[in-house]
């Protein structure tokens, strides 16, 4: 997406949106994603829910199944509905990375087959 795109799309949001697209780009500038940790030797370094090794793209895969949230906070009970709701933001804004991280596990995955 060019610049200009972008801008004509961010002046078209209301207040709230612009609100929390500035929270977003805040947090993304920080690297600071409340819920949501980085560390170089869990899980390969891949987002993870803070305080466990259970990575953001597993969410997001099991989201893409047909996994309810509900459903997802019946298979993971340590967990809570925050925590999903930290997990769908930080996918949203690092889509990429988690793209990313989906086709690696996905080619790790065949190479088991």
């Amino acid at each position: 997406m060019l610049l200009q795109e972008l801008e004509t799309q961010l002046l078209a949001l209301t207040p709230t949106e612009k609100a929390e697209a500035i929270r977003l780009l805040t947090q993304s500038l920080s690297n600071s994603w409340p819920g949501i940790t980085k560390t170089p030797d869990v899980c390969g370094g891949d987002a993870c829910i803070a305080k466990t090794r259970l990575p953001v793209w597993l969410f997001v895969s099991l989201r893409r199944q047909g996994s309810s949230d509900a459903e997802l906070l019946q298979f993971y009970p340590q967990l809570n509905a925050a925590n999903l709701v930290n997990v769908w933001t930080y996918a949203e804004a690092n889509s990429e990375e988690i793209e990313t991280a989906l086709r690696e596990e996905a080619a790790a995955m065949m190479q088991e087959v």
